[in-house]
């Protein structure tokens, strides 16, 4: 099963509860695993799903997509519940009326721009979980400031008297310094740098 087999089944298995909450959903759904159009790699307010009307599909489909950041399948379920809203809503009115009657209607809380299941959903969702399978899905990780690796400063030493400094590996292959005292200094390489050259010059 793919992801998308799995959201389309859970789709499926929602039909019944939006039409008994007095909302019933389009025909024509597609659901992917996949980044939002924009906000999808936040570090704040990151947006996990996002659903897009029929007017901007070729075949008149509404689209929904849950973020592969997301792998609990009662997460990803209580996402998708959210984005089918907006298509039995209207996409267009965003998180405006009548988003927020159909929402809770399905038992959906909490700030309409960021929803998460009610108590009753949740059992709901769980059953149709229990019934369709784990989600087959494993989390993207990323981090959009990622740490950056500092310059690596190399040792240099002077064989005589032992005054030491420290530089890059850019400035060793401009040449090795000479020390106050006169001597030529030596660079002490890792042992992954060296390659058998005598750096002394």
């Amino acid at each position: 099963m793919t992801r998308e087999d799995w959201l389309k089944q859970l789709t499926d298995k929602l039909r019944p509860v939006f039409a008994g909450a007095g909302h019933s959903l389009p025909e024509k759904i597609r659901t992917s695993c996949g980044f939002p159009s924009k906000g999808g790699l936040a570090t704040k307010q990151r947006r996990i799903g996002e659903a897009w009307s029929d007017a901007a599909s070729e075949d008149q489909t509404f689209e929904t997509f849950v973020s592969p950041m997301v792998s609990d399948a009662l997460e990803v379920a209580a996402i998708q519940v959210h984005e089918l809203c907006h298509c039995a809503a209207g996409v267009e009115c965003k998180h405006r009326k009548p988003f927020p009657a159909c929402a809770k209607a399905v038992g959906l809380e909490g700030k309409m721009t960021a929803t998460i299941a009610g108590d009753d959903l949740k059992s709901t969702l769980q059953i149709f979980i229990d019934e369709i399978g784990p989600y087959p899905h494993a989390k993207l990780v990323h981090s959009s400031n990622p740490k950056k690796q500092g310059t690596r400063m190399l040792k240099v030493v002077c064989p005589e008297c032992e005054y030491t400094v420290r530089t890059t590996r850019k400035w060793l292959d401009v040449g090795v310094p000479t020390c106050p005292c006169g001597e030529l200094m030596k660079a002490e390489l890792p042992d992954d740098d060296e390659d058998g050259d005598d750096n002394s010059g």
